[in-house]
């Protein structure tokens, strides 16, 4: 599928309405949940699309339109989570992240962004020459790949009492 801008939107969108509705108000022990050291719960997942949001998307997209390939992207803290939930609610967490797409959403929006700027160029520190379109086409990856852990770390929680029916959800191989 070719990038779409509007279809793009229409995801990117979405992904604070599905949170919200999956999360909200659940015990901590669901949210809490991890796969072990090293990997992240839905709290901490929430932490890392909030940083997103403050530090890399629509920052990312404007050092594009403003230096193109002169300056690099700053480079992203894939970690900045551990901090940014501190002393939150999950509950407080969703609200910030619905409030901070809404927003980069709208600048988006504004931007009015077309076929030429998409092909626009930048330069991302680890990975050189990249384009508009293929910045705005992670972010909706990104956010769709959270969407997935963030089912896969719940669904892991019931992996030994669903007994047999192991064999029959891939979530939990």
């Amino acid at each position: 599928m070719k990038f779409d801008l509007e279809s793009a939107q229409q995801i990117l969108r979405r992904t604070p309405s599905t949170l919200t509705s999956l999360l909200r108000d659940l015990p901590e022990a669901w949210v809490r949940a991890d796969e072990g050291p090293g990997t992240w719960s839905a709290f901490d997942v929430l932490g890392h699309l909030i940083h997103g949001e403050q530090t890399d998307w629509i920052p990312r997209v404007r050092s594009i339109l403003e230096h193109g390939t002169s300056k690099p992207f700053e480079r992203f803290d894939r970690f900045a989570q551990l901090q940014t939930g501190q002393g939150k609610s999950l509950n407080q967490l969703l609200d910030e992240f619905s409030a901070l797409r809404a927003r980069s959403l709208t600048t988006l929006a504004e931007l009015r962004l077309g076929p030429d700027q998409l092909r626009l160029e930048g330069t991302h520190p680890e990975f050189g020459v990249v384009t508009l379109g293929q910045h705005l086409s992670t972010w909706v990856a990104h956010d769709l790949d959270h969407l997935v852990q963030v089912a896969r770390v719940m669904a892991r929680c019931y992996t030994e009492e669903v007994g047999p029916w192991r064999a029959y959800l891939r979530v939990l191989s």
